[in-house]
């Protein structure tokens, strides 16, 4: 009581609600600091909105005059945006910024608090708000001057490159029919951000007028903000009793019921995964991570949770490949799904995964081209099955992708028993499915290759070098008898070995280049041990006067045949064709003999063939034998002319355009170099990479 007369009322206010407004009224929120810097007066020049989505943008003028106004950045941002010619789609048309656009966001989802009141003649009327939109500066005036340049760069990459280019070669298209979509990937992808976006952009603007504060049209549509009816009578909302006053102004509480964002598949909270039971807790995370080693699990667990606990509730969700634990096919495929590429049931789904996951239990490579024949499911769902547990090598295909946890194994021998068991069941149930072979069933030794050779040890590196000596020793007598009579006669036939290389490295005159090699034994090495003398002579011996003129004929054959067909070589790409040439030559030919590198040069300049000293840049990764060019100068047709003066050019670069090619070729031919002409040297001697021409095996990636 005290308090109530130390606070008297000094005046009552009639309060009435105004329902004339009541579903139409929105309050905007704009910026205070840049209106008043930059705004002399607020002047709307157009407004639109999206009705469903109350989503408003506002244009509003910039004052231009105003000593907060850089004119110069207000002419550049014109410039970038529009360009040096403006027309009816400019968005500044003064070429000069003169307008900021303003985008609403929603303030406040729930407006039933908030009202708009007008205070009249003693009397207060309140309009409740049917939305509460704040404007901030949009910017997508920039997204549009970013296009804009996207659009002159590559306009004028364009122009740099000839109109005359030569054709794409054709290429195959797949057409993809889509399949009848399920009621669960429907419901995914209406509620996708990608799906909500574009239904966002596909509702159309609505476009308003805007009336000055002082237009008579505002006058009228400010009177809706008063009540209608002002007798009291019969405005009932607001006379109520006090317990019921009180009970509006201070509601119960009641905890309001809001939705919880959905958080994606793939995402994971632990505080909230440690509130499920342990099985539970190890089926998410199986189904997330699809592979884990045990002790990474462990780490996953909340602190105090028995690894025995652990192990029993892995083996419901997950089979043991590697040493390392992978989740069950049932478990990512359940009953009613299907597969998203190919459409077929999910029990199809879950054997071919387990015959991926069986295939890693017998090596740690697989190749997904077996899997695919083995399973009959298309490349795509193969794809999956491999991602899930495996990665790609270039060259050999999937390997599992976790090294093999050998501790595991020797600290739970019990599990791994089990599992072997398991397995075991697995695989008779596959082999009946599959129709599997023998071949299919039994692991295959994993081919090493060259470039990365098993290092065994010496003395079994010996006893298998004699064993096969002993086995090819017979050979070797017969072979050695044969080329002794043979040199008598003044003919030579040499033994040949298998797998024909020229060495790398550049040899001198007298030392003929060993072509040949110990055949390859278990681990792919090679151990190039001679068994005695007399077979080091077989390999590398003189070759006599007679022999060498024979050999440089049937060399000088090779490189006329070969360059005929291909114009430009690198000495790389020489070295690789006559090493196939050898390949395919009967055992005792006289090329066997040894070629060096100097020899097949000499033969290469001697055929008509001349070296372009092709101008590599410094930092060029071409090796001594890629920048060593050879072309055939003069071969008799019509072209040899143009092909030469073509050549010359590559001389003074190692890359051209067939732009600047055609205008120096053009000045030399005149008007007479015609497209077709200019197209057949070019593909004679040169490739086209990124929109420039470079030499044959000359281009550097």
């Amino acid at each position: 009581m005290e308090n109530e007369d130390d606070d008297p009322i000094i005046q009552e206010i009639d309060v009435f609600l105004a329902k004339s407004l009541a579903e139409k009224l929105y309050l905007f929120q704009y910026p205070i600091r840049p209106l008043s810097m930059t705004y002399d007066r607020v002047t709307h020049l157009s407004a639109k909105i999206k009705p469903k989505q109350q989503k408003v943008e506002v244009d509003v003028a910039i004052n231009t005059v105003s000593p907060n106004y850089c004119r110069s950045k207000g002419e550049q941002i014109a410039l970038n945006v529009d360009g040096a010619c403006g027309d009816e789609t400019s968005t500044f048309s003064t070429k000069l910024m003169d307008k900021q656009t303003f985008s609403s966001i929603q303030a406040a989802s729930n407006t039933s608090r908030y009202a708009a009141a007008i205070f009249r003649k003693g009397e207060l009327h309140v309009t409740p708000l049917h939305g509460l939109l704040q404007m901030r500066p949009s910017f997508s005036y920039l997204d549009k001057a970013d296009t804009k340049h996207r659009e002159r760069e590559a306009a004028n990459e364009a122009g740099d490159s000839s109109q005359d280019e030569v054709e794409d070669d054709v290429k195959q298209v797949t057409v993809r029919f889509s399949r009848p979509e399920s009621e669960q990937a429907r419901q995914r992808r209406v509620q996708s951000y990608e799906f909500l976006q574009k239904k966002q952009a596909e509702e159309s603007w609505v476009h308003l007028h805007y009336y000055n504060i002082k237009d008579s049209r505002t006058e009228l549509e400010r009177q809706y903000l008063l009540c209608q009816n002002t007798n009291t009578t019969e405005n009932t909302e607001l006379m109520k009793s006090p317990s019921e006053y009180l009970e509006m102004l201070m509601p119960p509480c009641v905890e309001e019921e809001t939705e919880k964002p959905v958080s994606p598949s793939n995402v994971l909270s632990m505080a909230q995964l440690r509130t499920l039971p342990l099985g539970d807790q190890i089926k998410i995370l199986m189904k997330n991570v699809k592979v884990i080693p045990f002790a990474n699990l462990m780490g996953l667990m909340a602190a105090g949770t028995e690894s025995i606990a652990v192990m029993r509730c892995i083996q419901q969700v997950a089979m043991l490949v590697q040493g390392n634990w992978v989740v069950k096919s049932d478990v990512v495929y359940p009953k009613e799904s299907s597969s998203p590429h190919s459409g077929v049931s999910a029990e199809v789904l879950c054997r071919g995964r387990d015959f991926v996951m069986w295939k890693f239990t017998q090596d740690r490579w697989v190749v997904r081209k077996e899997v695919a024949t083995v399973t009959k499911l298309c490349q795509e769902d193969v794809k999956d099955f491999l991602e899930h547990m495996s990665v790609p090598r270039v060259n050999k295909g999937w390997e599992f992708m976790l090294p093999y946890d050998e501790d595991f194994v020797k600290k739970h021998p019990d599990v791994v028993q089990r599992q072997t068991m398991l397995w075991k069941g697995i695989q008779s149930k596959l082999e009946k499915v599959f129709s599997l072979s023998k071949e299919d069933i039994t692991p295959k030794k994993s081919e090493v290759s060259s470039a990365q050779p098993k290092v065994i040890p010496g003395d079994q590196l010996v006893n298998i070098a004699r064993k096969k000596a002993k086995e090819d020793h017979a050979q070797l007598e017969m072979n050695l008898k044969r080329k002794k009579e043979q040199s008598k006669l003044g003919s030579s036939s040499l033994t040949v070995l298998a797998d024909v290389h020229i060495k790398e490295e550049p040899l001198s005159d007298d030392e003929a280049m060993d072509t040949s090699t110990c055949e390859s034994i278990n681990n792919g090495l090679v151990n190039g041990i001679h068994m005695d003398e007399s077979s080091r002579d077989s390999v590398n011996g003189l070759i006599t006067k007679g022999e060498r003129e024979l050999v440089s004929q049937e060399l000088k054959e090779f490189v006329t045949a070969i360059f005929s067909k291909q114009y430009v070589l690198t000495m790389r790409e020489l070295k690789r064709l006559f090493n196939l040439h050898l390949a395919g030559l009967p055992p005792g030919h006289i090329l066997f003999s040894g070629i060096p590198d100097k020899m097949l040069q000499e033969t290469v300049l001697s055929a008509g063939c001349k070296q372009i000293l092709v101008p590599f840049p410094p930092q060029s990764t071409a090796t001594p034998e890629e920048q060593k060019v050879f072309a055939l100068w003069s071969c008799g047709d019509a072209f040899d002319k143009l092909r030469q003066a073509l050549l010359e050019l590559f001389s003074k670069g190692h890359r051209m355009r067939r732009n600047h090619i055609q205008t120096q070729l053009s000045q030399e031919f005149g008007d007479g170099l015609s497209k077709q002409q200019l197209d057949k040297v070019l593909k004679d001697c040169c490739v086209c990479y990124g929109g420039m021409w470079y030499l044959k095996g000359t281009v550097q990636s």
